[in-house]
């Protein structure tokens, strides 16, 4: 699956985004910040979770920190992040690759109001060294996520 699954989706759903393929790696925030020239929080991440018997994705920018109490107070139970081979198994997609585009495994997605912060954002695409740029706007409505408040800044209450 990985990045091929992602290329079939965006075929399907939104043909003008184009994947940006790099030599280097872009799999941690800082690694892909660096190497597209952007800050670290324009990074769009996604994070793999367990919450009680569900499994969500929840794509936030990349400089906060999941904030389990909201995860709580919203989703009725403490978050745990999959193990990498879940990950891949669930999604389709490697560590430092995982995205919401192209699941092997159809999975609640969660926007966090984090992105909103931004113009364009940058999430992986299905492999290590692949992202794409778009909206956040546009990023929710491709995925039919729902918009969250589930993370916070590092140093805000």
């Amino acid at each position: 699956m990985g990045i091929e699954a992602v290329r079939a989706f965006l075929a399907a759903r939104a043909p003008d985004i184009v994947i940006i393929e790099q030599a280097s790696s872009t799999a941690t925030v800082l690694e892909a910040a660096d190497t597209l020239g952007v800050a670290p929080g324009q990074i769009a991440k996604t994070l793999s979770l367990r919450v009680g018997e569900h499994v969500i994705l929840i794509m936030t920018a990349g400089d906060t920190r999941l904030d389990n109490r909201k995860v709580k107070d919203l989703l009725g139970g403490r978050p745990r992040m999959l193990s990498a081979e879940e990950a891949e198994q669930l999604t389709g997609h490697p560590v430092g690759g995982v995205c919401p585009f192209g699941l092997a495994t159809p999975l609640p997605v969660y926007c966090d109001l984090s992105l909103s912060r931004y113009d364009e954002v940058y999430p992986a695409a299905g492999a290590r060294t692949a992202s794409v740029r778009l909206s956040p706007d546009r990023l929710a409505a491709l995925v039919d996520a729902r918009w969250a408040d589930l993370c916070s800044l590092p140093g805000s209450a």
